[in-house]
């Protein structure tokens, strides 16, 4: 788990431009993707332990993207976040393994809280591992 690095997945552009910009600012290394198989794609290439993801994207939907991350990568942690939020949905997420779950308009400083808490958590089972 070396670097600190994010992935944004989400099919609007801006919103994917805007995180890069402001994760990149907050010192995290940033890669993109605009929807879960192309994030499948960069995850078996260069993976990242923690994703924000978009819950409606194109194709496979965000919860079930969660689901097979969480199979595949277990030490991953992912942050959903969505345009229209639904009890229900926040009930599939918690089941799906999010750790977080935003709505849009999130606040630029409540994400970057997000990324410092799940890189905080990522160094405590670290150190853990290895003790």
């Amino acid at each position: 788990m070396s670097g600190k690095k994010i992935l944004v997945i989400d099919d609007e552009k801006p919103i994917r431009d805007m995180l890069d910009r402001a994760f990149s600012r907050a010192g995290y290394v940033v890669q993109t993707a605009d929807s879960a198989e192309s994030a499948l794609d960069a995850m078996e290439t260069n993976p990242c332990w923690v994703l924000f993801v978009d819950l409606n994207l194109p194709g496979m939907s965000g919860v079930e993207f969660c689901k097979r991350i969480r199979n595949e990568y277990p030490m991953a942690i992912l942050v959903a976040f969505t345009g229209q939020a639904t009890l229900f949905e926040l009930t599939d997420c918690r089941n799906a393994g999010f750790e977080d779950y935003f709505t849009k308009p999130a606040e630029l400083s409540e994400l970057l809280a997000a990324a410092e808490h799940a890189f905080g958590k990522l160094e405590r089972w670290t150190k853990r591992q290895r003790a």
